[in-house]
Parts: C-alpha cells; sequence; structure tokens
C-alpha cells in the first residue's frame, strides 16, 4: 500500500477523531489544570498565613515568658536578700528552665546576689536599663548589653527595688537565654523544613538553627512594627527559594525569623500529583489512547482490509471476494458488500464486453473474407479477360492492374487470418507476395530465383496497402524488364533503422541507360505510394547492373512481431 502525503495523513479517520476527542477532552484537562493552580495558589497562601502565625505566636509566648520573669522577680524581691541568697537562686534557676541566671543588683550598680557569676561593669549604674528603673520604671525588658551576663546571647528582664519608704534600692534582674525563647522545630504548628532565628534592629543574625538565613529585606523591621509580622519570598545562601517571616520579640530590638520552603509548582505537583495534574492528565491520555486503539480495531483495519481487496480488483483480480466482511461493523460490512456486487456488475460487463468484442471481430473476419473474395473474383474476371485479348500491351495492362488486385486480396487475407484484425506481420506477407508474383510469370517465362531478409514489423493496414502495391509495382517492373528474357536473382530486404524503415527491391539484369530517366504508370505510382507512407522512392543502379528501387518511411508505431518471427529467413523458387 502505498504512503500517503504528509498533507493526506493528518486528515486520515484516525488523525480526526484523536483531534475530536483530544478537543472534546480538553475542558476536564484545563480544568484539572485550572484547579490544581487553584490549590497551589491557596497553598501557597495558607503557608503564609501559617508562617506568619507562627511568626507572632513565637513572639507571644516569648512575651509572655518574660511577663512571667517579672512575676518571678516580684515573688522572690523579699527573699532575695539575707542568708544564703545565692543559693536560693541558683536552686531557682535550676528548676525553672530558660532562666540563665537572676542577679540582685544594688542601688549603685553592684551585685548584691547571683544564682551564678555575674561580669564586672563598673557602668552598669549608667546603662540605660538601670537609669529607667531609677526613674521609676517597675519591669524593663532589654538585651544583654555591656559586659554578658550569660555564657550565651540573653535576654534581661529587671524589676525595680524599693526600700520602705519608696525610695529606690537596685533591681532584681532575671537574664533568659534567647534560645529559650526562639521556636522549637518540633513545633506541629510550624510547616515542615522550617528553620529559625533570632535577629536584632540592625538586621544581624543573633542566633539561627541553620547557616543559611540570608540578609533581611529593606523595610522589614518597620512592616514586622506595623503589622505585627511581614511575610516575603527570597532566595536562601544556596539559591534555594524560600518563605520568610519576622515577628519582633523583645520591643524593637529582638526579632524572631521563621523560614520554610517555598512550594513550587514544580515541588508542590510532585507532593501533590494525584488529585492535580496526574489524574486529568491520565484521564486524557488514557481517552486518546482508547479511542485511537478503538478506530484502530473497528475502523482504520477494515477500510486497509477494504483498500487491498480494491487494489486487486484494479490489477483485474474480481473474483477476490472480502470474505472477512462478516467481521466488520454493520456500516462497514455494507461497504463490503457494495464492493462485492460492484466486482460482480464488472465481471458481468466485462464478459458482455468480451461476447460483443468477439461478435465484432468474427464479424470483421466476415467482412475481411468477403472482400478478399470478390477481389478473388474480379482478380479470376481480370484474368479470363487478360486471355482473350490479343494486344500485347492491352494484355500486359491487364496483368498489372489484376496483380495490385491480387496484392490488396492478399491484404485482407492475412486481416482475417492473423491473430490481430488491426495488425499484420509484415515478414510472412512479404515472403507470400512475392511468391505469388514470381510464381505467376514463372508459367510464362525463365525462372527467377528470390531472395528475402525482412525484419520483424506489424503494421497497420492503412500503411500495409501503398507498401505492398509499391512492392508490386517493384517487382512487375523487374519481371518486365529484367527477367522477360533471361531470369534471374530477385532480392527483397526490408530493414527497421530506428525511427526509419527500408524497403529495397533488386534485380541483376542489364537495364538500359535511360532506364533511371524513363517514365511511366509505374513510376508514378512508386511515388505516390511512396507519398502516401510520408517517404520517399529511389531508383538507382546497383552494382550488379541491375535496377534497385529503394522506399524509405518512418517507422510505423507498431508492436515488434512475436520472437518466433525474429530470425530472418530466405526463400528461394526455381
Amino acid at each position: 500500500m502505498t504512503a500517503l502525503p504528509w498533507g493526506s495523513s493528518l486528515s486520515t479517520i484516525r488523525v480526526r477523531l484523536t483531534a475530536a476527542l483530544a478537543v472534546a477532552l480538553l475542558p476536564v484537562l484545563l480544568l484539572g489544570v485550572l484547579q490544581a493552580a487553584i490549590a497551589y495558589r491557596n497553598e501557597g497562601n495558607e503557608l503564609r498565613e501559617v508562617l506568619g502565625f507562627a511568626a507572632q505566636r513565637s513572639a507571644a509566648a516569648a512575651r509572655a515568658r518574660m511577663e512571667a520573669a517579672d512575676i518571678l522577680l516580684e515573688t522572690l524581691a523579699p527573699s532575695s536578700v539575707g542568708f544564703q541568697c545565692a543559693q536560693k537562686l541558683e536552686q531557682v534557676t535550676r528548676r525553672i528552665p530558660g532562666y540563665t541566671n537572676l542577679v540582685r543588683f544594688g542601688a549603685n550598680g553592684g551585685v548584691a546576689c547571683a544564682a551564678g557569676s555575674v561580669p564586672n561593669d563598673p557602668q552598669r549604674a549608667a546603662r540605660p536599663w538601670f537609669t529607667r528603673l531609677a526613674r521609676g520604671d517597675q519591669l524593663v525588658i532589654t538585651p544583654a548589653l555591656g559586659p554578658a551576663s550569660a555564657s550565651q546571647p540573653a535576654v534581661i528582664a529587671a524589676v525595680r527595688a524599693e526600700r520602705p519608704d519608696g525610695a529606690f534600692d537596685g533591681a532584681f534582674a532575671a537574664v533568659i537565654s534567647l534560645a529559650s525563647l526562639q521556636p522549637s522545630l518540633s513545633d506541629p504548628a510550624l510547616p515542615k523544613e522550617a528553620e529559625v532565628a533570632l535577629a536584632d534592629s540592625a538586621g544581624h543574625y543573633i542566633s539561627a538553627t541553620a547557616p543559611t538565613f540570608p540578609g533581611l529585606p529593606r523595610n522589614w523591621r518597620e512592616r514586622a512594627m506595623s503589622r505585627g509580622s511581614t511575610v516575603w519570598y527570597g532566595p536562601d545562601s544556596r539559591g534555594e527559594r524560600r518563605i520568610y517571616s519576622a515577628a519582633p520579640l523583645v520591643g524593637d530590638d529582638v526579632f524572631v525569623v521563621l523560614s520554610a520552603k517555598s512550594p513550587g509548582l514544580l515541588s508542590w505537583a510532585r507532593l501533590n500529583p494525584l488529585t492535580g495534574i496526574f489524574f486529568p492528565l491520565l484521564t486524557f491520555m488514557l481517552a486518546l489512547t482508547v479511542v485511537t486503539v478503538v478506530t484502530e480495531r473497528v475502523v482504520v483495519r477494515w477500510i486497509a482490509y477494504l483498500q487491498r481487496i480494491a487494489a486487486l480488483y484494479a490489477r483485474g483480480r474480481l473474483s477476490v471476494k472480502p470474505v472477512q466482511a462478516e467481521q466488520m461493523p454493520p456500516e462497514i460490512r455494507e461497504l463490503a458488500e457494495s464492493l462485492e456486487e460492484m466486482a460482480d456488475a464488472i465481471v458481468g460487463r466485462d464478459a458482455s464486453l468480451r461476447d460483443s468484442l468477439a461478435q465484432k471481430d468474427a464479424l470483421m473476419r466476415e467482412i475481411h473474407h468477403r472482400v478478399k473474395n470478390n477481389l478473388q473474383v474480379i482478380s479470376s474476371l481480370l484474368n479470363m479477360q487478360q486471355r482473350a485479348l490479343s494486344d500485347p500491351a492491352a494484355r500486359a495492362a491487364m496483368s498489372d492492374t489484376r496483380q495490385r488486385i491480387t496484392a490488396l486480396a492478399l491484404i485482407y487475407r492475412a486481416l482475417y487470418q492473423g491473430p490481430d484484425l488491426k495488425r499484420v506481420d509484415l515478414r510472412p506477407f512479404l515472403e507470400e507476395l512475392t511468391a505469388q508474383l514470381v510464381a505467376g510469370e514463372m508459367l510464362h517465362g525463365p525462372p527467377v530465383r528470390t531472395v528475402l531478409h525482412v525484419d520483424a514489423l506489424v503494421i497497420d493496414p492503412d500503411r500495409l496497402a501503398p507498401l505492398a502495391l509499391f512492392a508490386v509495382e517493384a517487382i512487375t517492373n523487374a519481371q518486365k524488364h529484367a527477367f522477360a528474357e533471361r531470369g534471374g536473382t530477385l532480392t527483397v530486404n526490408f530493414e527497421v533503422r530506428g525511427e526509419e524503415a527500408e524497403l529495397e527491391i533488386a534485380d541483376d539484369g542489364h537495364a538500359p541507360e535511360d532506364a533511371l530517366v524513363a517514365s511511366g504508370v509505374g513510376r508514378t505510382l512508386m511515388t505516390a505510394f511512396a507519398r502516401q507512407l510520408r517517404g520517399r522512392a529511389e531508383l538507382i543502379r546497383n552494382p550488379d547492373g541491375g535496377i534497385t528501387a529503394r522506399l524509405i518511411f518512418p517507422t510505423p508505431a507498431a508492436e515488434a512481431a512475436p520472437a518466433s518471427s525474429t530470425a530472418s529467413g530466405n526463400q528461394a523458387a526455381a
């Protein structure tokens, strides 16, 4: 089966049905993609809200811890000075996690009692948090400034200490480590793979659970203070896109920063493949596959089968039947039955046409036979009339006419006896024509030997008639002028040379000097027959002293003779 051109292959049933189903299912696929996009966006918004709330919740928990430190300090204040003060404060720090140190400062900033070691700070009384307490503030919370009060980043929660008369008597301070204030990564409220960091108001990280936190964006502090928290997207130090949230932890001095992986589209698709994109896409591809397979099995393969049957019909094998038609769908089975009926009709019509052609051939053969018989009757009448004439010129003219009629009769006999009514094999025709013409004169003169060499050529009757009459005139002239008294050898050659064919009839007589310039009826007829064949006629003297009549004409568009008649032959008659 020949391959379809590219343009035609796009218009096949398989392609059209697949395209139609694809268009029909496209809204389902688009709806699934749209739902996936909406879900992706909602999940992103939800993650932003969760991260923002987590930052605010962490800040609230830290503030609650520091407010609890205020209550603890007020409770401990009466017993923080006295016998075994340091031991009592140390027991409290061990029992309550998150407090690194509890310290009682005097009015001049010196350390009166502490649960742990406190670095020396001569300028403590001048520190802002201490001066605020001295001016009357009851609670001050501030990052650990000046010499550290603990071995790790911390926040100081301090309450004012007063004498019975209300005068300033120093401060009670609780040192809270920042690590205890930051959220725990095990908190279920935090997103997966979350990271936590603490930053100061200048944007410097105090502590972090991972070293990948990037620099904070512009105006982050102002947004966090005005809104309670702020959320933004950005790459971390490794270039991975993440979502960040920041909220104030200790006033506007310490902030908590949370980080989680950004829900990118591809990562989200990996996490939510079934409900988001995979099911609609799977449905789409499955439907396309099903319709392609069904189309191939139900429609296309039967159409291809009928194409093969039609190709056999086109090659003439009309007896082939679509035996698998019973397995086809009803619509295609009707097409197969129509195809079979068409083949039967063609067979019947071909049989009728062959019968008609056979009748026509029989009639044409009968007509040719009758024409040949009529020409033979005419030839016989002319022969009788010739014998009754006493004038030699009249007898010669009558003989020439009879020979021409004999040649025409021979053409009709060759037509009705041959296998083809429209073409005649030239070799046997020239052999028989030459034999008849020579044999007719042998009864009244010396013997003539003939030598024939004829190439194979099948020619139509319209070209055969002038060719045969030319041969009659040439042979008759040789018999009259070359063989009348002495006999001799008649040579007939017919050669096909590509686009031209040449008939050459030669005798070995002794032609007079004016033989080539003499004119007569025969010479005129030979020229006329050559023109009828769109060729030319020539008369030349041959090396044997005789005359050669030559007819050159275009090769007719005819089939070559069968292989059995391709060999050249010689015939001699004495």
